[in-house]
């Protein structure tokens, strides 16, 4: 089947010598210099010709290996009404990342971040019977959030193409089954892209459930750390990393109190008593939905919020400040204990496991205590993994020291249950006659992210590098400047077409050779085709983008090794 020879001197494509200045990532820098993507506002993109031709490509084949596990594919409106969101609580959970607007006559809506509500409704309306399920149905589709900080290029933006994908099951194994076919799924998928990614254990968060996996890719541009073992195959989110409460057991003396003036933090404290921070117990206040919480873990070690947001989502949880120490006596600001607290909830994390001594606040001003030992002298209401992982700490499988890396996240599964089922009521007539609350599974792709994070893993000092099955075209054919190469070029640009490649042919007059070739590297199309000095001869250059390896052919060898 004959394929389109795209003419660069008809193509809107304008290429830039300079990084944008506000560009931080190199799939920013590439893709906005290479002509793939112009930005129109903080967050927000156009997809230029090239861009829409890659990105066409990834969903290509997202739709392929998604057909293939026997889903179906839906569009459904953007612009949803503010009701069902209401109803399972992500209406005010999302919080400020949800654009919402009012039509002209008042009512709530929001654009849509994504679909769980809106598929479960469709769900419910077409399917009654155990008969009807399992059904799988997904959809690509732009999707909104009002980032704080758009950054990165398409990376993170306020709008953002993807596929999401829900499954409907009667039963739990139904449920995992569905599940399993995704997982394989995404692994084709991004094994076509040629995508390098991680499968990583992670939290559910927002979109609650039980089961739930990240899909990364690797890269220094990326926001999501990671870790993973180098001894055996355990990887997770940090976020998701547990340590194992393990209570020990010793003799301490009594609670001594010790005068430590001008120490509020670890630091100061460690060094007045000439004790490591390791020793010292730090007690982080927070406000969990206005009410105030202490968090305790050993001085050395840091709270990650978004750990603790995680673990107490849907609540919402900000640090404390001054005035929520006003009227408070009980709460000594840099200089809280978690002995003698009252009407104050304390989460520790593991590693204040019972039976271990602490250095800690004394609740007094310039007071601390020495032997504060938890489980003798103070109580833990909840223990929560919620410190901020380090290289080299324990893995939860083997005890070998962890390793951190950054990585992009281009896929997320999980398995839901029945929150969103049991909100909608969504039953079905079971096989005995009685009804059957559906379970329900949801997947996601970035579509647009899987081609910032291509730009980042493919790429050189030239420019981008994209890998076969998303490239804009097979092959990029370009004529050095004469007349007779530009005539030779566009010759077997069109013979390569006919044989069903896809190639964008560089015939632009009235640009220098140089500029040519520097644009060839920067666009990143596998191979390039140069119709240069010894085109009278009928002999071209191939060169390979990916290895830049070069070899000259004569043009009906060339015809036979990019067609074959």
């Amino acid at each position: 089947m004959a394929a389109q020879v795209q003419r660069m001197s008809r193509l809107m494509v304008k290429t830039l010598r300079d990084d944008p200045a506000d560009a931080e990532t190199l799939s920013h820098k590439l893709l906005v210099r290479a002509g793939y993507v112009r930005r129109n506002a903080a967050g927000i993109w156009s997809w230029l010709p090239l861009g829409m031709r890659v990105l066409e490509n990834v969903a290509r084949v997202v739709r392929e290996e998604m057909d293939a596990i026997g889903a179906q594919e839906v569009l459904l409106p953007a612009l949803l009404p503010k009701e069902p969101y209401e109803l399972t609580g992500r209406w005010d959970e999302y919080g400020a990342e949800l654009f919402r607007l009012q039509d002209r006559k008042g009512a709530d809506y929001l654009l849509g971040p994504t679909h769980e509500e809106i598929f479960t409704q469709l769900v419910k309306d077409q399917c009654t019977s155990y008969k009807d399920l399992p059904v799988i149905l997904y959809q690509i589709q732009t999707k909104y959030r009002d980032e704080a900080r758009p950054r990165s290029g398409i990376l993170r933006g306020r709008e953002f193409q993807m596929k999401d994908s829900y499954s409907f099951d009667t039963t739990d194994e139904g449920l995992a089954e569905s599940y399993r076919l995704h997982r394989e799924a995404y692994v084709k998928i991004f094994q076509r892209l040629g995508l390098e990614h991680r499968i990583v254990s992670a939290v559910s968060g927002a979109m609650g459930g039980s089961a739930s996996e990240e899909f990364l890719a690797p890269a220094a541009a990326g926001e999501d750390t990671f870790v993973y073992c180098p001894s055996c195959d355990y990887a997770a989110n940090t976020e998701a990393v547990t340590f194992e409460l393990k209570p020990v057991s010793g003799e301490h003396g009594p609670v001594e109190e010790l005068d430590t003036p001008d120490t509020p933090t670890i630091e100061t404290l460690a060094d007045h008593l000439g004790v490591p921070a390791s020793a010292t117990l730090k007690n982080l206040l927070v406000k969990v939905d206005g009410e105030i919480v202490a968090v305790g873990v050993p001085g050395d070690r840091e709270v990650d919020l978004g750990k603790l947001t995680d673990h107490l989502a849907p609540a919402a949880v900000e640090l404390v400040t001054a005035e929520d120490f006003v009227g408070r006596p009980d709460l000594v600001r840099g200089y809280v204990g978690p002995q003698g607290l009252e009407k104050v909830r304390y989460i520790a994390d593991p590693r204040v496991a019972p039976g271990t001594a602490w250095i800690t606040g004394a609740n007094k001003q310039d007071k601390h205590a020495r032997n504060v030992v938890a489980g003798r002298d103070f109580e833990v209401d909840d223990y929560l993994d919620v410190v901020v992982v380090e290289d080299g700490d324990p893995c939860p499988t083997c005890g070998t020291g962890l390793k951190l890396d950054r990585a992009i996240e281009i896929g997320h599964i999980f398995q839901l249950g029945r929150k969103y089922t049991d909100a909608f009521q969504l039953d079905v007539l079971g096989q005995n006659g009685k009804p059957v609350r559906v379970t329900m599974g949801s997947y996601g792709i970035g579509v647009s992210r899987a081609v910032a994070a291509l730009a980042e893993q493919h790429a050189d000092e030239q420019g981008l590098c994209w890998p076969g099955e998303v490239a804009p075209a097979d092959v990029h054919v370009v004529a050095a400047g004469k007349a007779l190469q530009t005539e030779l070029a566009l010759d077997v640009a069109e013979k390569l077409g006919a044989a069903g490649a896809r190639v964008l042919v560089d015939d632009r007059a009235g640009v220098s050779p140089g500029v040519k070739f520097t644009d060839a590297e920067l666009i990143g199309v596998p191979k390039i085709l140069v119709a240069g000095r010894r085109s009278a001869e009928g002999v071209l250059e191939l060169k390979d983008r990916r290895t830049g390896e070069r070899e000259e052919l004569t043009v009906e060898e060339a015809l036979a090794r990019l067609t074959a």
